[in-house]
């Protein structure tokens, strides 16, 4: 089969489905991308395409966020156009609809046929805008939310189907979008995220490395920042180290902003809360790691003794998942993202976003009951392995939903 396979970010939420599809050596495989530093791929060809255009530091708000899409668009059909001129036609295309890449892809193959991942419908009550208080919406986030939507509503016209990974993230999208889109989760590899009670992780300033033997508590986003709820994990913080003298924080994250506002203060938000919180806290105890390595923080997750999540109504995070599938003791968020995933009491424990007293409450009643709370590390990676699985949920249903779409001659093979 032919398939090309576009996102700005290579490989983004296609890295399992592109992994099967070249270990199956029978594809002729073309991935589309704006990311410059990717190394050769054997089995497939990635191609880099240049946006065409980019809205000026000025453009008007409300039109914007489109400009900077159609110009991603444009860039991608030109990327698609010399492609189609080197004979190249695909079987089906799948490609992130998000930031515009698909949009023009009908007018260089129009009876392709295309699947969109359609993953956040921009609102202006009910998702990430104006959740926390803390950090308000403008007077003009109703219509520039709105206006980012041109993308989602043209790109639904694009595709022949689309698909969300979870249902929260379907249904903040409206109901005319619906009979368009099915619910299927990415995948998480729980063959390979399983728990490993032989993990050890070395940290500088301690003289050996920590294990689970340790009162090791985690925190992981791509970026510290407010929509992943890092002011109310550090907020916890001095309360948790209190009540756990002999218990080590370790947060993983950049100091950039992924989603929202950038901070308007001196050192960003770390810097922001390392200041709210000052000495209050044993820093001594707290660990920031930055961004590590994909297996460093994967050990990182397997020798944590109570990991804390965090989220704003948005985008539910890899982490959740993949630390469950290792077996960790979850305490997070009461967010609506979150409860699709985690039972209270079953799976993990649920706490009010809002409240750091409660987290903290919560988190050190785990440190310091690690057995009675280990079934829930194990429940939570039985309902990942269930539900969430990339082999045996995520990719059938994805081959089902590309075979239903392409010719009888083009099919994939079930995995």
């Amino acid at each position: 089969m032919n398939i090309l396979m576009v996102h700005q970010n290579f490989p983004g939420q296609y890295r399992e489905l592109f992994r099967w599809l070249i270990a199956q050596r029978k594809h002729n495989l073309v991935f589309v991308t704006q990311r410059r530093d990717v190394s050769p791929v054997e089995g497939a060809e990635i191609v880099i395409y240049e946006t065409h255009h980019k809205a000026a530091g000025d453009a008007y708000a409300l039109s914007s966020y489109w400009e900077n899409c159609a110009g991603n668009g444009y860039g991608a059909a030109q990327a698609f156009e010399t492609l189609k001129r080197d004979g190249f036609r695909p079987d089906i295309i799948l490609g992130h609809v998000g930031w515009g890449e698909l949009t023009f892809v009908r007018q260089v193959w129009p009876d392709v046929p295309v699947i969109g991942l359609f993953e956040y419908f921009y609102l202006a009550r009910g998702g990430m805008v104006g959740f926390d208080p803390e950090f308000p919406a403008s007077d003009q986030a109703p219509f520039t939310m709105h206006a980012r939507n041109a993308v989602n509503f043209a790109n639904i016209q694009t595709v022949d189907l689309g698909y969300a990974p979870t249902r929260w993230q379907r249904d903040t999208f409206p109901e005319s979008f619906h009979s368009k889109l099915y619910v299927c989760h990415d995948g998480i590899r729980t063959d390979v995220l399983t728990p490993d009670a032989g993990a050890a992780v070395g940290l500088g300033r301690l003289e050996r490395p920590l294990t689970r033997a340790d009162e090791v508590l985690t925190y992981v986003a791509r970026n510290l920042e407010p929509a992943r709820g890092f002011h109310i994990f550090m907020r916890a913080l001095p309360e948790i180290l209190d009540a756990r003298p002999k218990a080590r924080a370790v947060i993983v994250g950049g100091s950039g902003v992924s989603y929202g506002r950038a901070s308007d203060k001196p050192g960003g938000y770390r810097a922001m809360m390392e200041r709210e919180i000052g000495d209050r806290i044993d820093w001594n105890r707290v660990h920031f790691l930055g961004r590590v390595p994909y297996s460093s923080y994967l050990n990182i997750i397997r020798i944590s003794r109570c990991h804390v999540y965090l989220t704003v109504p948005f985008v539910l995070s890899w982490s959740l998942l993949e630390a469950m599938s290792m077996g960790a003791a979850i305490v997070a968020s009461d967010t609506a993202p979150v409860r699709e995933v985690v039972d209270h009491g079953e799976t993990g424990l649920l706490v009010d976003f809002f409240d750091p007293s409660a987290l903290a409450r919560q988190v050190t009643q785990v440190l310091a009951d690690p057995d009675g709370h280990g079934e829930l590390g194990r429940a939570a990676r039985r309902h990942v392995v269930e539900h969430y699985d990339f082999h045996t949920r995520a990719l059938p249903t994805h081959v089902e939903r590309i075979n239903d779409l392409v010719t009888s001659n083009a099919r994939l093979a079930p995995g």
